[in-house]
């Protein structure tokens, strides 16, 4: 089967430049959706990879789905499949689903905008024009939505490419914001660790992430974190230096333990792709200013981190890709763990604040769960936001936070209701070391 596929994909791309691409049942859905669905997958004209699932009682809703990371890994054939089935409650609620897998690995908001916009072109040629599309952003996934939403929601003519959005643990402060605590994570982990690099390594700026032609891998890294913190170890068995070492990075970047390694992996491999592939070589991130506070010696911290200020071309390059204006032409709902390890919450009150300023607060609701986990949230409140915002799209009537525990209570779902009505978000800069 992995022989095939792999022969389908190859023929899919060698085939996309001449025509167009169609969606071809290529394999069975996944388990849990074999007996409700129809499953679809292939390549677009961009070499971007797709699955699609259509349920046998298809409510004529489509759900396009944009996934989160960026992935470095190759582009595949089954990229998109783990996407489907975290969210296959969406299929189970009655929606078409479609993801894509982005024509290439590594950063780039509007061309992963493009290739899920694409798809539901694509979609609507091969099954036709669903009666909603709703456009969902997961993790990074949110940033592409939030940029989607902009690029392609509504065309010159008024006419809506979709209905409504929904945002789940997003990352939609854009990307001069999303990354700043992780630049800073940096700096801070290489004060107290100083094997990242090694100093009898070649030296290279912080920022870059990696050098080019660097060949240290995920596993690596992941030692090089556990000599120097203990991380991997029970805190017993850890050094007096490790757990001072661990205490301090903790205290002063806003990640949690469980995610210090994962965090890290971004700030060092997504890090290089942004940097040299996307930006030239150039920086997006600055600390020059920042005042690091939570640490044993801040004074002695403050003096003795790595400094470096942000390329303007670069800072610019990157708010042209991925930065977002707040202005929301559609209904957008979003759901974020307040305990997120990953995503902070509090880009919500960003995104918020952005909408405000350009006169879409009433577009915008903003829900919030007690949870701790960034790639899955419970089944019964992913269905409840898709009803919600149907309904709202439907209706023109505005749900209200208070409305979600009884309508995910409603569900017939699993994973429980988190739902905290009334809770609001500190300011982003709260959180992670101010800039001036």
């Amino acid at each position: 089967m992995t022989f095939i596929r792999s022969r389908l994909f190859v023929c899919l791309t060698a085939l996309s430049a001449a025509m167009p691409a169609l969606a071809q049942t290529v394999t069975p859905c996944p388990a849990e959706l074999k007996p409700l669905a129809t499953c679809y997958a292939g390549a677009d004209q961009n070499g971007a990879t797709y699955w699609i699932a259509i349920p046998a009682k298809w409510n004529r809703m489509l759900v396009m789905h944009a996934h989160g990371g960026p992935r470095l890994a190759a582009i595949a054939p089954d990229n998109a499949l783990e996407d489907l089935q975290r969210f296959a409650v969406t299929v189970k609620q009655g929606y078409a689903w479609a993801g894509s897998s982005y024509r290439r690995p590594g950063y780039g908001v509007r061309v992963a905008a493009e290739d899920t916009d694409n798809l539901r072109k694509l979609f609507i040629e091969r099954f036709g024009k669903p009666a909603l599309t709703i456009l969902h952003g997961q993790s990074w996934g949110g940033n592409v939505a939030a940029k989607g939403l902009e690029l392609y929601g509504v065309n010159p003519d008024g006419s809506h490419n979709y209905d409504g959005v929904v945002f789940t643990n997003g990352m939609i402060a854009g990307g001069t914001l999303n990354y700043l605590h992780r630049a800073d994570l940096r700096a801070v982990y290489q004060y107290y660790c100083k094997n990242h690099p090694r100093p009898d390594e070649a030296q290279y700026p912080l920022w870059q992430g990696l050098p080019a032609g660097a060949r240290m891998t995920g596993k690596e890294l992941e030692a090089r974190v556990n000599e120097c913190t203990g991380i991997s170890l029970p805190a017993a068995q850890r050094s007096a230096a490790q757990a001072h070492n661990l205490a301090n990075i903790l205290a002063v970047v806003p990640v949690p333990e469980r995610t210090l390694v994962s965090n890290l992996n971004w700030a060092t491999f997504m890090f290089r792709d942004l940097v040299q592939r996307v930006l030239g070589g150039r920086n997006p991130f600055s600390n020059q200013n920042v005042a690091y506070r939570g640490s044993d010696d801040d004074a002695a911290l403050n003096r003795g981190v790595a400094r470096f200020s942000a390329d303007p071309q670069a800072l610019a390059q990157l708010a042209e890709d991925s930065n977002v204006s707040g202005r929301l032409p559609l209904p957008v709902i979003s759901l974020h763990a307040i305990d997120d390890p990953t995503a902070l919450v509090e880009y919500e009150t960003h995104y918020r604040d952005l909408a405000a300023g350009a006169g879409s607060a009433g577009n915008l609701l903003q829900t919030f769960s007690n949870e701790n986990e960034h790639s899955k949230l419970a089944d019964a409140e992913y269905a409840a936001l898709f009803d919600a915002l149907t309904k709202w799209i439907r209706t023109g009537v505005k749900p209200a936070a208070r409305d979600m525990p009884a309508l995910c209570a409603q569900q017939p779902f699993g994973g429980g209701c988190h739902f905290v009505p009334n809770y609001v978000p500190a300011p982003l800069f709260s959180r992670i070391a101010p800039r001036n």
